[in-house]
């Protein structure tokens, strides 16, 4: 049974750092991508970056490129989401989900299977 365990949230004020952890179990090969979405109150869910655990690849949404940075360790099978330079607008429940994809990687949240059960990070202005 694949599990996404994430953690990191908090209160932070504007300019402030966190860090978001994903650990992840069950998955059976090194062909998969873990990535990191977002959902605030009425809007849809986004993908805020994502990265593949045996090529290295990553991506991230464009209003979060030079802010936030992907990373893993691989040995822990944990993704880690580094955030700086928060903004009020990154404010969401962010979630960690994981897909198998020996192709490549991708934000489109309907390409991943398994979901965590997700971390809120509030940013105060």
């Amino acid at each position: 049974e694949v599990q996404l365990q994430a953690s990191g949230g908090g209160f932070v004020q504007a300019g402030g750092s966190l860090r978001l952890s994903c650990v992840a179990s069950g998955l059976t090969s090194d062909d998969y991508a873990i990535g990191w979405f977002r959902q605030a109150p009425g809007k849809e869910r986004e993908g805020v970056s994502c990265i593949h655990r045996k090529y290295g690849t990553t991506s991230y949404l464009d209003s979060v490129k030079g802010r936030f940075t992907i990373s893993s360790d691989n040995a822990k099978n944990t993704v880690y989401l580094q955030m700086n330079s928060l903004k009020p607008e990154d404010t969401a429940f962010y979630y960690c989900a994981a897909t198998y994809s020996p192709y490549g990687i991708s934000l489109v949240k309907e390409m991943y299977d398994y979901w965590g059960q997700g971390t809120q990070v509030t940013v105060s202005s």
